[in-house]
């Protein structure tokens, strides 16, 4: 069960520099909010998995 949340973790810090760079690079406000709302719910998943490992460990 560890493998799988360490790898749900790295991919987590993947998507949110993905996301990142997109809201370096957006054009609108509208693509700037729609960045941020999603590095903010990515960043929340991100957390509760840390949690968990370190309530498992």
């Amino acid at each position: 069960m560890g493998d799988i949340r360490e790898f749900l973790i790295r991919s987590s810090h993947k998507v949110i520099g993905h996301y990142q760079f997109l809201l370096e690079t957006a054009t609108s406000n509208a693509e700037r909010q729609r960045y941020r709302s999603r590095i903010e719910e990515e960043t929340r998943l991100l957390d509760a998995l840390t949690v968990e490992a370190k309530q498992a460990a």
